[in-house]
């Protein structure tokens, strides 16, 4: 079944730290002196707890892991220095533990899940936060309300398209949410896949292609992933707006490793990270254009709002 009909129908143990950097533009490398703000930035967690935001450095007051914005860009949510699950404001302040790491567990890579209320199928209005959890050495979803105080996380129900083999129920990892029906894909480590969940009516779902470390389009017409070749990993884009997906390399003269993409907003702009920075590709007439540096700072690349 196609994603467009999926939609239809459906749709820490480990310390780490992180900054951010807020850029202006995508056309010319940022520093932190051209830093500006702008509500729907590209910020780069780069592995402190110092975050640098409107051309200044912010203390979080914790290690940041993962961060990820909410989709108005009001809220943050990362991984602190003690492996729990955290919201807090743009600028570090008014953190709220949603879940406290109850020991022997890794998470990672947050994600919001925010959709406005469907009456005519009586589903309530959604602001959860998706992530992925190492368990006694089997990595599932898990998810809890973005509103939590120290709440306890529930395992996310993985489920088949119908008349299709289900699918896996562990080592799934990297979710990343889109759209207003709150669709989700993540990348399973065993099979090498990636995968689609609908979270509308059915919570259903199924294989899309092989890759990783994927993130989904705000329409929920496209996903970008990685995958190697020739020894170097390179981004793909799977555009489910025709009546068959079709996948492309939109990185084909790639000489280094390119990863952790991530969508604008508007769905015209892939930011990634390489060895020597920051980047990203806009869609032209004909696909998407060549990587443009956008800042000497390589991390984990998120938008915000």
């Amino acid at each position: 079944m196609s994603a467009r009909i999926r939609r239809s129908t459906a749709a820490v143990t480990t310390a780490g730290a992180a900054a951010l950097l807020t850029l202006g533009g995508t056309a010319a490398t940022a520093t932190a002196a051209q830093a500006v703000t702008v509500p729907r930035g590209l910020t780069i967690s780069d592995g402190t707890r110092h975050v640098l935001v409107d051309g200044k450095s912010i203390d979080f007051g914790t290690v940041v892991r993962d961060l990820a914005w909410n989709p108005s860009g009001s809220k943050a949510a990362f991984i602190d220095g003690h492996g729990n699950l955290v919201v807090s404001n743009p600028d570090g302040s008014h953190r709220v533990t949603v879940a406290a790491n109850p020991g022997n567990q890794t998470w990672s890579h947050p994600t919001w899940q925010v959709t406005a209320a469907d009456r005519a199928n009586q589903i309530p209005a959604k602001n959860n936060l998706i992530f992925s959890a190492k368990i006694h050495g089997k990595t599932v979803l898990e998810g809890i309300k973005a509103t939590s105080n120290h709440g306890k996380p529930a395992k996310i129900s993985l489920n088949g398209e119908p008349g299709e083999a289900g699918v896996p129920q562990t080592d799934n990892t990297w979710p990343n949410v889109g759209g207003s029906y709150g669709t989700a894909v993540y990348e399973n480590t065993h099979t090498g896949e990636v995968y689609i969940r609908d979270d509308y009516l059915r919570q259903q779902g199924g294989a899309l292609t092989k890759g990783s470390e994927p993130a989904l389009s705000s329409d929920n017409e496209e996903v970008v992933f990685v995958r190697s070749v020739h020894g170097h990993d390179h981004l793909f884009v799977e555009d489910f707006g025709g009546s068959t997906p079709v996948v492309k390399d939109v990185t084909p003269d790639a000489t280094t490793d390119y990863t952790e993409p991530t969508w604008s907003p508007n769905g015209k702009t892939i930011a990634f990270r390489a060895p020597t920075g920051t980047y990203t590709i806009t869609k032209t007439a004909h696909g998407f254009g060549h990587p443009v540096k956008v800042s000497k700072h390589t991390g984990l690349p998120a938008y915000r709002g």
